[in-house]
């Protein structure tokens, strides 16, 4: 990204990320792990209001269908494909604009994101875009005024075609959306389809592993073996080293899923349970010994969450208001974790037919939880469910939202070209959604997703374009961010699939604390093995401060700052076993603080899209989508691991 005008851009810059993003989980050989795109879902019958035209995943508020020539468009309306898709030439190219960039660490020169000549002091040359594309000008206009590697292998998660699998008569594939997204289901050349049934709980399965062989109760596991050729008395620390953490527990599926698999949300842990939502049913276990403290069902669905509860405990979810393929996701239930008891649940209502409800995205702030989507947003009190604000006066709207210390806002602003967004990002007040300032990134550019809420740190796309920056508290532009030229970055930000709703927090593979930004690259393969590096930003210059390198033969990825260190995830590898590791803010070697076995790395490794969370002293994996070819195979599917001293 970008320098201060009175110092010289450094060689390289970040730029767009590789489809899919290096360091994510890769599908096995073999298999398709997505439902084969042989036949496209029908469309649903046409609604009386015309449906918006095939859209770009996310957000924007573009023209409505038959609109007059001149006419100022309306919210809501996606935008047309392409911007993503293809390089734009043309109008992103005319004007150099204050940050003339280098070329970034992958090589193909692209349009920058920084682009318009704008008035003020920033004229001078800036490096390109955050992920490695080279970009020809910056990314920041102008604030306005404040306002008020393992070895490839089989994914027991990962999504599998499901003809064939389980009893057909409770797994009815369901069409997402309809006929105005089908085109947008097509990705990476597989269809993917969200799949509804009316399947039932099995008995819960779970492993307890200490000293000795696993336990077997009413919240344990009752079949045969875990599926990877261990036998189903296996003491799963027979093979621990000194030094090296307990294996304190293994989970295995216990939910009857439909025919497609299903994400999971989550693990939330609050005190001493360790909570996961899958489907219909959010489940509460005990992190020392992993069994069943509560179990809560739903009606419906589970289809949004948000990245973390409320400091008490407290969590709001979003549920589909039915069980048919014309279902949205527009209930709401609140949940206390610490019980699984249920508290108030309420309906989000649809403001207008732009207001898509297919997706939404949660974020907790304070007792405030907000509920984005495209065309509209609402923010409910939550310990009781009282509405606080809804749509926003303007002609700006937000769509999603990061929580936390802090409430932040994206919001899109209605323009005369759908193809050339203008977004913005605000601070607001998380009780009367009032913004404390606003900055709006150069037309074109978008809020892709929030980093750090405090700092703030954003990542911002246009096209394959990828750029990072750094607000000061005040919304002013604190510094853009430049890498080295040999440099690439895919921050881990989730596999779930939304094309109308956007979570912008919730990634892995960054930190920061109050003047560095910490991001993990992409892993850099030999063999059998992968490594990776930690660079520290300087989040006043945007400068590289320092790098440091993963374990020999493994990779790593921050999680956040604890003690004033960096927390990693180390990633087990082959025969090499993973673990939770601390950096100091001034670089070094990585330290060590819970060594996973040896022993358990291939289970360890075999987690899809696999969600860590470190708190108390253990450590906890979970699978992030669970699904199977079979009734018996989904019985025997890992989903969560947990290790501690």
């Amino acid at each position: 990204m970008t320098q201060p005008p009175s110092q010289q851009p450094p060689q390289g810059g970040f730029g767009a990320p590789q489809e899919p993003p290096q360091g994510s989980p890769q599908p096995p050989q073999g298999p398709p792990q997505t439902p084969p795109p042989a036949q496209p879902p029908k469309a649903p019958a046409a609604p009386q209001t015309p449906p918006p035209p095939p859209a770009q995943p996310g957000y924007g508020y573009p023209q409505a269908p038959g609109q007059a020539p001149g006419q100022a468009p309306g919210y809501g309306h996606p935008q047309q494909p392409g911007p993503y898709n293809q390089q734009q030439p043309g109008p992103y190219n005319q004007q150099p604009g204050p940050y003339a960039q280098q070329p970034g660490p992958y090589g193909q020169q692209q349009p920058g994101p920084y682009n318009q000549q704008q008035p003020g002091p920033y004229g001078q040359p800036t490096q390109s875009g955050p992920y490695g594309q080279p970009t020809q000008s910056g990314p920041y206009g102008q604030p306005t005024q404040p306002g008020y590697g393992y070895p490839q292998q089989q994914y027991p998660g990962a999504p599998v075609p499901g003809p064939g699998g389980g009893d057909s008569s409770k797994r009815k594939p369901a069409l997402i959306i309809g006929a105005a997204v089908v085109a947008l289901l097509v990705i990476g050349g597989g269809v993917f389809i969200a799949t509804s049934g009316g399947g039932d709980d099995k008995k819960p399965v779970a492993e307890k592993s200490g000293d000795a062989k696993p336990s077997n109760s009413p919240s344990a596991n009752e079949g045969n073996g875990n599926g990877d050729g261990r036998e189903a008395d296996d003491d799963l620390n027979a093979g621990r080293k000194e030094g090296e953490a307990k294996v304190l527990w293994l989970q295995k599926n216990d939910i009857d899923l439909p025919r497609n698999g299903s994400d999971v949300y989550g693990p939330w842990v609050v005190g001493d349970t360790v909570v996961k939502g899958m489907y219909r049913t959010v489940s509460g276990y005990s992190a020392a010994d992993g069994k069943q403290k509560w179990t809560l069902k739903l009606p419906a669905d589970l289809c949004a969450a948000p990245s973390q509860p409320t400091t008490d405990g407290k969590i709001v979810i979003g549920v589909e208001n039915g069980t048919t393929d014309k279902a949205s996701c527009a209930d709401l239930q609140m949940i206390d974790l610490n019980t699984g008891k249920a508290g108030w649940k309420k309906s989000v209502k649809q403001n207008g037919v732009w207001d898509l409800m297919s997706d939404i995205s949660l974020a907790i702030s304070g007792d405030t939880v907000t509920v984005g989507r495209t065309g509209n947003s609402n923010a409910y009190r939550v310990s009781d469910g009282k509405e606080l604000f809804g749509k926003q006066p303007g002609n700006c709207q937000p769509f999603a939202f990061a929580g936390g210390p802090k409430l932040i806002a994206a919001s899109s602003c209605r323009t005369d070209d759908v193809n050339n967004p203008q977004h913005q990002i605000q601070e607001l007040d998380p009780v009367t959604g009032k913004p404390r300032w606003t900055y709006q990134p150069k037309r074109g550019w978008e809020i892709d997703r929030v980093y750090s809420v405090s700092p703030l740190v954003v990542s911002l796309k246009k096209d394959k374009e990828w750029s990072i920056l750094a607000l000061r508290e005040n919304g002013s532009l604190r510094s853009g961010l430049a890498s080295d030229k040999s440099d690439k970055f895919a921050p881990d930000c989730g596999s779930t699939f939304a094309i109308f709703g956007k979570s912008l927090d919730g990634c892995t593979g960054v930190a920061a604390d109050a003047n560095t930004f910490y991001m993990s690259t992409s892993p850099e393969s030999s063999g059998l093995t992968r490594t990776n590096k930690v660079v520290a930003f300087d989040l006043n210059t945007g400068k590289p401060k320092w790098k440091a390198a993963a374990p020999a033969e493994r990779t790593v990825k921050p999680l956040r700052m604890e003690g004033g260190n960096v927390l990693l995830y180390v990633e087990a590898g082959y025969n090499k076993g993973g673990g939770i590791a601390t950096l100091a803010p001034t670089g070094g070697t990585v330290n060590m603080v819970l060594k996973h076995p040896v022993s358990m790395s291939e289970i360890e490794s075999s987690f899809y899209s696999s969600k860590i969370v470190y708190a108390g002293g253990r450590s906890f994996i979970a699978s992030g989508r669970v699904s199977a070819r079979n009734d018996k195979e989904e019985l025997e599917t890992k989903t969560m691991l947990a290790f501690g001293n």
